[in-house]
């Protein structure tokens, strides 16, 4: 879609694509179905099997729906800022929700993860610090312990999984490669596990080598060696290097504000009638902070990952608003 309202400057186009439009209300459906499917069909995970995993939200909503088509027990280990509307549709999809209400000393470390993944015999591993106190490396230790109490659950281990990537290589990024009515000029994705940005970057520079790739951060990530700090929308941004991270793949990076992102989520509305989430508008802030800097003329295009309705006590709710501009 070209966001032409929102950007009608000449010699600009800004085409969005609007993942949030996948039936789970996010980008997250095609690499917990990809994650899910292949898995089962190369013996990584057997019917009835218990799948666990750590997620702010979206992911583990994904993939709650694909353990419900697929007869799989799934544990969703959340924190405190798991909005609650997540964790009301996460019970009622099937999913367990453990809650960790406990958040890590700066520089404490995540988890083991050297535990086999559902996926990737391959897929690297390392002791990785969660680096700004957030609850991140709390979740990953009661991962950690639920692996050790139930010996039939496996692990998706979406920040080390070689399968997200390649859920996006093959899905929005091929679909990208097909719709574009011509050569981008740059791409701007948001990122948590990278998975999304890469796969969609890898298969467009196959056949639009000249492609430039934009990193929508959240401030107070630590993913491409921000500073840790508070981040209250989850679903962007992390707090450690997630495994699948590659820096030299990535040619921008913006750190986009919890505030920056609410406004610029309520001027897509406004402007397009696209009813985003907290990364979309982190993206379309990121989109407007960079365009001066662009060469005319130039074709963006704008991964748009999430819909806005699990954001209602967050980015469009007015008191959390002026909370997050006081903050800065």
């Amino acid at each position: 879609m070209a966001l032409r309202r929102l950007f009608p400057e000449p010699d600009v186009e800004v085409l969005a694509k609007l993942e949030l439009m996948n039936p789970g209300g996010s980008m997250k459906d095609r690499s917990a179905r990809h994650i899910v499917e292949s898995g089962l069909r190369d013996g990584t995970l057997t019917p009835g099997c218990t799948i666990v995993e750590s997620s702010s939200g979206n992911f583990g909503v994904a993939l709650a729906m694909a353990a419900r088509i697929h007869d799989l027990r799934f544990v969703c280990v959340v924190d405190s800022k798991t909005t609650r509307a997540n964790r009301v549709l996460l019970r009622h999809l099937g999913a367990e929700v453990d809650l960790v209400d406990v958040t890590d000393d700066p520089g404490t470390t995540g988890a083991d993860t050297t535990t086999t993944d559902a996926t990737s015999a391959d897929a690297p591993s390392a002791d990785v610090p969660s680096a700004d106190g957030g609850p991140l490396g709390s979740r990953l230790r009661r991962v950690r312990e639920i692996l050790d109490e139930r010996p039939d659950a496996v692990w998706i281990n979406q920040y080390a999984n070689e399968r997200n990537w390649q859920a996006f290589y093959h899905g929005t990024g091929a679909e990208l490669a097909h719709q574009l009515p011509g050569p981008p000029t740059v791409l701007f994705g948001p990122v948590s596990t990278t998975g999304s940005l890469l796969g969609c970057s890898r298969k467009l520079r196959e056949r639009f080598p000249s492609l430039r790739v934009t990193a929508v951060d959240a401030a107070g990530s630590v993913i491409f060696g921000g500073t840790p700090g508070r981040r209250d929308i989850p679903g962007i941004g992390s707090s450690r290097v997630p495994e699948l991270c590659a820096p030299d793949e990535v040619d921008d990076v913006v750190h986009v504000t919890d505030a920056d992102a609410a406004l610029a989520c309520r001027e897509l509305v406004a402007a397009e009638g696209i009813f985003a989430g907290g990364s979309s508008g982190s993206v379309v802030a990121a989109v407007r902070r960079r365009l001066a800097e662009l060469p005319r003329p130039c074709r963006i295009v704008a991964i748009l990952p999430d819909r806005g309705d699990r954001y209602l006590d967050l980015v469009y709710d007015d008191d959390w608003l002026a909370e997050a501009i006081a903050r800065g």
